[in-house]
Parts: structure tokens; sequence; C-alpha cells
């Protein structure tokens, strides 16, 4: 299962130095259940996935202050000149969250496929009157093909 909101919330509450319980509390899970929520939370491999990405950013931030050096995150502007191509991207990724890549597909797909236009009610009694009309024994016979006079020139 991906990492939902509460989820979320609670690995950034953790972030910010709170315990499980109040962390717990502050994504939104009530006072009574908050310490089993926490617990149950802890051990989500989803949360102790997003838990250790965050751990690998701040070991990185941490090496790259005590060399003096600056961490630079590859800016996805420059990467990616075309949005679509972003899109294409984002939705065929397999490590992003299935929110997120269903979000990016949904923004991909008015740009690859048509919106299927809809008749309004008098588009419709106008076609089923052109159908009733143009067959059956009393409907109109057929337009008499256009004859060509060649003349003299």
């Amino acid at each position: 299962m991906a990492l939902t909101d509460k989820k979320r919330r609670f690995v950034q509450a953790l972030q910010s130095g709170l315990s499980g319980a109040k962390a717990a509390i502050h994504a939104g899970y009530s006072e009574k259940g908050a310490a089993v929520a926490a617990s149950r939370l802890m051990k989500d491999k989803d949360v102790q996935e997003a838990l250790g990405r965050v751990k690998q950013v701040n070991k990185l931030k941490e090496e790259a202050a005590a060399t003096g050096t600056e961490i630079s995150l590859p800016d996805l502007g420059k990467l990616y000149s075309d949005p679509l191509e972003f899109l294409k991207a984002v939705a065929n990724d397999p490590e992003q969250d299935m929110k997120l890549r269903v979000d990016a597909a949904k923004a991909w797909v008015p740009y690859v496929h048509g919106k299927i236009g809809e008749q309004g009610k008098k588009d419709a009694k106008k076609k089923a009157a052109g159908d009733a009309v143009a067959g059956g024994k009393f409907g109109a016979p057929p337009r008499p093909p256009l004859l060509r006079v060649v003349g003299k020139g």
C-alpha cells in the first residue's frame, strides 16, 4: 500500500522531533489509540521506507556540510524541457507513489486522447429527424446526378 496522507503526516511529525504517540495525534489519529497507531505505523513498510529516505538525505547533507561542499539535487526543470515528457516519466516510474502516478496519468491523458464531444438535445433531435426522413417508403428520393454539359469552346 502507498504512503497515505496520514502516514506522510506521521513521518513529518516524527522528523520534527515528536514522540510516536504525539506524532500519531498530530497525524490525525485519536488520542485514545495514538500509542497503538504509532506502534503499527512504525512497523509499516511504507513509513519505514520514507524514514529511510529521509535518513539518507540527512546523511548526505551532513557529509556535505562536513566536507564544506554543497549538495545539489537534480533540477527537474533542466531534465525535462517538455512537460509531457515529465508526466510520462512520472506516470511510468514504478518507484513513485501510486497516487502520484495516477495523477500524472490523468494530467497526461487529455494530450494523448481527444475528448469525445457530447451531443446536445437539439443536435440529437436533428440527427434523429434526418435518419427518419432519409430512408423508408415515404422518404425523399435520392438526388439525381449532376450532369455537366460540355459546350463548344
